[in-house]
């Protein structure tokens, strides 16, 4: 099976694109293949179609909170959701969500899942900073129309499937210092040595998913490089993955009943 690791944006082009981590298991290790560049939603639609068997980690949520969803009258069955989202479009899906916040009280603004408390990560509903909702929306219709199974949510293509990643959870299960930034001011030295620091503990496999990785001198090099954080972000997804692969036989790891219309991110226990 190849295993892929995705680090998602909501808007790719060739000075942010979607950067995608590809590694397989040779002799019971987790090797680095390649790191590629999609740099428009075409070439992103064609990985998705990529003849299985695959498994993928994605870092975009792939549902919504139940709460919001519920709210909002929306549909409240994760295909009939993903439809209805494409159907209203980014400005409405926008206007919507700001307009529910506003009913919320202050403090509680943003509905979250069960996962995100869990895994720390930002609820779905969130537009900026990062803008995770634009996330769900480009990402999740484009499993869905790719016909992709994802476990416990959606039954498509049995020999092509996706998981939810947050690189985050596993980084700060290493350090828990900021390791990246878009911004050239933030990029020091200090966040090039957490990477450093992250990549070590990802090769000896000495983090909380226990899955050592494979990786050439060069890999090394790029992924410390980065200041960004993009590429290490889809070595730990591919990671995610990795974990959850083995895991296949038992649902991929994912807890033994989730909420279908929220989903779960892989690597994340339901007990914390």
């Amino acid at each position: 099976m190849s295993l892929l690791g995705v680090d998602f944006t909501s808007a790719p082009c060739r000075h942010k694109p979607i950067t995608v981590a590809t590694g397989r298991f040779v002799d019971g290790a987790l090797h680095l293949l390649t790191l590629e560049d999609c740099v428009d939603w075409q070439a992103f639609d064609t990985l998705l179609r990529r003849p299985g068997p695959w498994l993928g980690a994605f870092d975009f949520p792939f549902g919504l909170p139940r709460e919001a969803v519920i709210d909002l009258g929306w549909p409240d069955d994760w295909p009939s959701l993903v439809r209805h989202c494409r159907q209203i479009g980014r400005t409405s899906f926008r206007a919507s969500l700001d307009a529910y916040r506003q009913t919320r009280p202050y403090g509680r603004r943003y509905a979250h899942r069960a996962v995100d408390s869990h895994a720390g990560s930002h609820s779905p509903l969130k537009l900026v900073n990062p803008p995770v909702g634009l996330m769900f929306l480009e990402g999740a219709p484009r499993l869905l129309d790719a016909n992709i199974s994802i476990p416990g949510m959606f039954a498509g293509d049995p020999t092509r499937n996706a998981l939810e990643a947050y690189p985050g959870f596993l980084a700060r299960s290493i350090n828990t210092a900021p390791y990246k930034s878009d911004e050239r001011a933030k990029q020091t030295p200090a966040r090039h040595a957490t990477r450093r620091q992250i990549l070590d503990a990802v090769e000896a496999g000495t983090h909380m998913l226990s899955l050592p990785v494979r990786l050439t001198r060069e890999q090394r090099q790029l992924l410390t490089d980065d200041a960004r954080g993009d590429r290490l972000d889809a070595l730990l997804a591919l990671v995610q993955g990795a974990w959850a692969a083995i895991r296949g036989d038992r649902n991929f790891g994912l807890p033994a009943q989730f909420d279908p219309l929220e989903g779960w991110i892989a690597g994340v226990p339901s007990q914390c």
